[in-house]
């Protein structure tokens, strides 16, 4: 495998790692501080399907900026 290639998927692991952790952390830490009804949010109460529509535009900001300092070329110039 070429060094672009292990780059690439480097990329794309950290990026999903980051949107998820930082979705996690929206879900259960942000909007509480936001919605006192949502004390206790959990992801089982947010929704597996909701979840995914809120953490993959997060990994692909991720993926734009890891991309852009990487050079990996995933994204046209």
């Amino acid at each position: 495998m070429s060094s672009l290639a292990v780059r690439r998927l480097i990329v794309w692991a950290v990026s999903f790692a980051l949107g998820f952790v930082v979705s996690y952390l929206l879900i259960v830490v942000g909007f509480p501080l936001i919605n006192s009804n949502a004390v206790g949010m959990t992801l089982e109460e947010y929704g597996t399907i909701y979840f995914l529509v809120t953490m993959v535009p997060i990994a692909l900001v991720f993926v734009t900026w890891l991309d852009k300092f990487m050079g990996t070329k995933i994204l046209p110039d």
